[in-house]
């Protein structure tokens, strides 16, 4: 927030005892080195994150912090009330789907607060809980549309979701889905950056009132690459470097005449 992020982006699991808290992971191993999940544990009982923590799309970095607490969602949403966040929902579980909504809306942030599951089933139970709370696509409604995109069809179509959050296909070799052969890694790569980098599918969704964000982007190349080809808005592990980049393309661009 130092560095003036515009959103923050998180995953969601629930405890024992029914709160809330931020954590990537369900089971405690690679944060906290503890061998046990989230919900089998009260609040209290939660371990402290490792001194040094990998990060997860850059391997070979390590994070480190003062306060390696985890922290409730209740305590994001007091300190941060008018910031935009994506609350990603991992798995079908009613009852943190509804804590969820009813923080959202004790803090009068429904519509400021995304939506965000990688799956259909679990993404109908949020929009039913919450209306309110503007969607993301899921996987399969983001393969949906790309087919409509190639056939034609989607200026035909409506789209509810507000939101299209998609990794960039850059990062494939070394970070997201890596297969053991490096020669799928790189076809891979290929073959999604040909299907999804395409400008004027960006800029259509944008027409008809959908942003659209690249994850996770930690390096100032994969910076350019998602702005060059008309992205809102890049989730980053290093909001600083993001920002010495964006000050600097703000020194490049010529003063605007009044």
């Amino acid at each position: 927030m130092a560095q003036r992020a515009d959103l923050l982006e998180f995953d969601c699991q629930l405890t024992r005892d029914g709160v809330v808290v931020v954590s990537h992971d369900k089971n405690l191993s690679r944060q906290s080195g503890l061998n046990k999940d989230v919900d089998t544990l009260d609040f209290e009982e939660l371990p402290l994150y490792k001194e040094e923590l990998e990060i997860y799309f850059s391997p070979g970095h390590f994070a480190h912090g003062s306060d390696r607490h985890m922290i409730r969602l209740e305590d994001v949403f007091q300190k941060f009330p008018r910031t935009p966040m994506i609350v990603e929902i991992k798995e079908k579980n009613e009852e943190l789907i509804h804590k969820v909504t009813n923080l959202a809306r004790r803090f009068d942030r429904s519509e400021i607060t995304i939506w965000a599951s990688e799956k259909n089933s679990v993404m109908k139970r949020c929009k039913a809980a919450n209306p309110e709370m503007p969607m993301s696509f899921t996987i399969w409604r983001s393969i949906w549309i790309l087919l409509l995109y190639y056939l034609g069809l989607l200026p035909f179509v409506s789209i509810p979701e507000r939101f299209f959050f998609c990794f960039l296909p850059t990062i494939i070799n070394r970070t997201y889905f890596p297969f053991s052969c490096g020669c799928f890694n790189k076809l891979s790569a290929l073959v999604t950056k040909w299907v999804i980098m395409r400008k004027s599918l960006i800029r259509h969704l944008q027409d008809r009132g959908v942003q659209v964000l690249f994850w996770c982007l930690n390096e100032e190349s994969y910076f350019e690459e998602a702005f060059s080809l008309g992205a809102n808005g890049v989730m980053t592990d290093y909001p600083t470097a993001l920002r010495h980049y964006l000050d600097k393309q703000e020194l490049k661009a010529p003063a605007s005449s009044h």
